[in-house]
């Protein structure tokens, strides 16, 4: 996620965009110690500098339960975080994921699509946390502002509320959305083996809502696994 400052907002405070820079790197939840560790500052400080981020709507906060001691406060960027005042882009990286696309001679979204998994496995981190909450935070760090929208049947439902790559989904919308698919189903090969992308919608960039169910996030989906590409719909 690129990560603007406009005068006045909390992110042209260097410490706090560069929190706001490592979890967006890092993409997935982490703890105020590991934080501290990344800057080199003491823990306390560094919580006055992420309470002024969440306050500002940048982050979010959890507080993990630990068997001796307080809770753990645990950080992911936000869903609806604008950075800078507006919905986030992610040009620097799309170009790269893309160039790589291009410099495989991939002149099929299928093949777009397999790039794009390769991508998804070495975004996604390992996390000690609800694999839910792994995508979700993955997806957030990405610019997507995903907003869950259903749980039935052992599926989950994804709302991504913003398109950070909307410029470039005007210019190629089969070979984007297929390369996003295919970061999707990577993801998951990592973060959840047994879950199953069970439906990838794109929507309108501009506009935004593409919907991603996923089945086998909460019971390790051994009875939903069904084989990759004929269930999702790309435009």
């Amino acid at each position: 996620m690129d990560v603007p400052a406009q005068p006045g907002d909390e992110l042209a405070q260097p410490t706090r965009a560069r929190l706001f820079t490592i979890m967006s790197e890092l993409r997935r939840p982490v703890g105020t110690d590991e934080l501290a560790t990344e800057l080199g500052l003491h823990p306390n400080g560094v919580r006055i500098h992420l309470e002024h981020l969440r306050k500002s709507g940048l982050i979010a906060r959890e507080r993990r339960p630990q068997k001796r001691g307080r809770p753990r406060d645990i950080w992911t960027i936000e869903p609806g975080a604008q950075p800078g005042g507006a919905p986030p882009s992610g040009y620097r990286d799309l170009g790269r994921w893309l160039a790589r696309v291009l410099s495989a001679r991939a002149a099929s979204v299928r093949q777009a699509q397999a790039t794009g998994r390769q991508i998804g496995r070495e975004l996604a981190p390992p996390s000690d946390g609800p694999k839910d909450q792994s995508l979700a935070a993955l997806f957030a760090a990405l610019g997507f502002a995903p907003r869950l929208e259903g749980a039935a049947d052992a599926a989950l439902t994804y709302r991504l509320c913003n398109c950070p790559y909307r410029d470039a989904v005007r210019e190629n919308p089969e070979v984007v959305c297929a390369l996003h698919e295919g970061i999707t189903r990577g993801v998951l090969e990592v973060i959840a083996p047994a879950a199953t992308l069970l439906a990838f919608i794109p929507a309108d960039p501009e506009r935004a809502g593409c919907l991603i169910e996923v089945g086998g996030l909460e019971d390790g989906g051994a009875n939903l696994r069904q084989p990759a590409g004929p269930e999702s719909r790309s435009r």
